[in-house]
């Protein structure tokens, strides 16, 4: 029996890096999504430059489930390498299209998929006689074949090719004629084939796709940030790019064309933080942007502008580690490393985006909370977040919005104190002290910024009870900024319920048609999505007020439950761990069979089992 349905399936597409097809795949998803139709692409890539086998997937959901769901309906195959794990994925009743130039072998057997045989080099070799040609529009005779193959109107993927290649509209001809190949020889040959379907649709609404690397390029762009340190690392280099591209076109005085802004490629990740940290110190918005082993590499200057109370904004998008890892495939595994970067005692603030409008408006909001806290502020995305195009809700600024610069002193407010001023004195009880930025004043404000201990005048010293005032005092601004960051979003869906569950970031698309699947098996989960770090009282109550709390995460360790336990005081066996940590994205089936299963066990333990000699133990 083959898939019917409209607007609901995955896509996959089994490619070959460096063979141009990731244009052509994102061709097919942004179609769709012009179309009205609600798309979640994924792309699944190597770290080499080119040669090793790579994916793009394309989840199509009216209902917008949007995570990543699991099993593939329809696989577009031409990538020999993997052709038998390709063959292997697609679900009973799916659809398999390969390059038939050359026969499948005999192994391929399958009874329970429909195979769609197109002979894409042979009608690409025949139409096209140049090799460059030849390599990439193979990738377009299959677009062209999905296209009638799934009732998609040709002109919508026409006009699409057209504005692809505005700015090259020679280039434009040769795709829509290997568009069209494909289209008619797929109608020509499996006219009846395929009964999946794509219709136009307003599901869409006005949202954006966009990936929230540009989101938070941007976001920093809008927060007033003029000083970037950073080296480059997969997978966060485009959050800089993305600044930089959009500072050339804004931060540039149009009469004498000097650049209100500097971007400065260090040596290595350490120089990198050190840049930002002196340009926050020195009064400038900066910021840097890494991964897991930049993280790492930069925790000793973390504690430097934790210790001497200067904000920075850091970027972490999270890949799979340790070490080097997978670079190019997704974890939620820094979190540990980022709450408590740096020996002796130390706590950053961290924020959860869980998609790339949060990451424009956290990354943004992150300045605010660095310059007002006066400490760092680490955005959390991550691969899948920071890399893959994602539908959210259209970016907005509020012109009228005034930064929040925090407790900075000027000329005049030097002159008005009576008392000395002492750079770590807390006037105002909250743990945050004022601080004056270089050449405020001619002749006060003045201080020695220190990384070792140091008194509320910032004077060296090795005094023990200055030591602990000063760490009591930064602690006290970490119950402050318990009252700043974002308050974690509740849904009760049966107040009587004794289930919950909390997860965070880009496992919330997943989790969220999790809690819907269990619904329809009248299985009611409360849930908490956590925003950021420090808890709030909320997460506190949260879990107080329910027996069984479910923690869902992508690492290997828990590291959110064991955050949790730490900071919450949480009794042993109330937080039931949800990992994935294979590289891909969480799917909803994953939560949906963890927390299952779960249950199951723990009714099983609930029930008295008889004896031989006919008691119960």
């Amino acid at each position: 029996m083959k898939i019917q349905r409209v607007n609901d399936f995955v896509v996959r597409f089994a490619n070959v890096n460096g063979s141009g097809s990731a244009s052509a795949n994102d061709l097919f998803a942004r179609v769709l999504y012009r179309l009205g139709v609600p798309i979640s692409p994924k792309n699944i890539f190597p770290s080499n430059i080119q040669g090793l086998p790579t994916w793009f997937e394309v989840r199509v959901s009216e209902d917008n489930y949007l995570g990543r769901r699991g099993g593939v309906d329809f696989m577009v195959a031409v990538n020999g390498q993997t052709m038998k794990q390709d063959y292997a994925m697609v679900l009973p009743g799916g659809y398999f299209l390969y390059d038939s130039t050359r026969p499948l072998s005999e192994e391929y057997q399958r009874s329970d998929i429909t195979l769609i045989a197109i002979p894409l080099t042979e009608l690409c070799n025949h139409e096209f006689s140049s090799p460059n040609l030849r390599r990439l529009l193979k990738n377009i005779i299959y677009i062209g074949a999905l296209t009638a193959l799934l009732d998609i109107d040709l002109k919508a993927v026409t006009d699409s090719i057209i504005r692809q290649f505005r700015k090259k509209p020679k280039l434009a001809k040769p795709n829509i004629r290997a568009l069209e190949i494909g289209y008619t020889y797929a109608v020509k040959h499996h006219s009846d084939s395929c009964a999946l379907v794509v219709r136009p649709s307003a599901a869409v609404g006005d949202r954006i796709l966009l990936d929230g690397n540009t989101a938070a390029g941007l976001g920093a762009l809008f927060a007033g940030a003029t000083v970037v340190g950073w080296y480059p690392i997969t997978p966060s280099t485009s959050v800089i790019e993305t600044f930089e591209r959009f500072a050339e076109r804004y931060r540039v005085d149009r009469k004498s064309g000097r650049k209100k802004y500097a971007v400065i490629q260090a040596e290595d990740e350490q120089a990198a933080i050190g840049i930002a940290i002196g340009a926050g110190w020195n009064g400038a918005r900066a910021f840097t942007a890494t991964s897991g082993p930049g993280i790492s590499l930069m925790t000793e200057f973390l504690g430097l502008a934790y210790f001497a109370e200067i904000p920075i904004v850091l970027i972490n998008v999270q890949r799979c580690g340790p070490s080097t890892g997978m670079p190019t495939r997704t974890q939620q595994a820094d979190l540990l490393a980022s709450a408590y970067a740096s020996h002796g005692d130390t706590r950053n603030v961290l924020l959860f985006p869980s998609d790339p409008h949060e990451c424009f408006s956290m990354t943004a909001d992150a300045f605010d909370l660095a310059d007002r806290l006066q400490t760092p502020v680490i955005v959390m995305s991550d691969l899948d977040l920071g890399m893959n195009s994602h539908l959210c809700d259209p970016l907005n600024w509020d012109d009228d919005r005034q930064y929040d610069r925090g407790k900075v002193m000027s000329a005049e407010d030097l002159d008005d104190i009576k008392k000395p001023w002492g750079r770590y004195l807390d006037i105002d009880g909250d743990g945050i002290c004022y601080r004056t930025l270089p050449g405020t004043h001619p002749q006060k404000g003045a201080y020695v910024t220190r990384g070792t201990s140091h008194n509320e005048y910032a004077a060296y010293t090795e005094e023990s009870q200055a030591y602990e005032r000063g760490m009591n005092r930064i602690l006290a601004k970490w119950e402050t900024a318990r009252s700043c960051v974002p308050c974690p979003e509740i849904t009760l869906r049966d107040k009587n319920s004794k289930l919950g569950a909390l997860y965070y970031g880009s496992t919330s698309r997943a989790a969220l048609e999790a809690f819907d699947q269990l619904a329809d098996k009248d299985i009611l989960v409360n849930d908490i999505r956590i925003l950021a770090y420090p808890f709030q009282k909320e997460v506190f109550d949260f879990i107080q007020q329910h027996d069984l709390v479910f923690v869902i995460e992508q690492n290997r360790d828990a590291q959110m439950k064991i955050l949790l336990s730490g900071e919450c005081q949480v009794a042993p066996g109330k937080l039931e761990s949800v990992t994935n940590f294979n590289g891909l994205p969480i799917t909803a089936t994953m939560i949906t069979n963890r927390i299952h299963t779960t249950l199951l066990n723990r009714s099983r333990e609930l029930v008295p089992t008889t004896r031989a000699g006919g008691g119960t133990k």
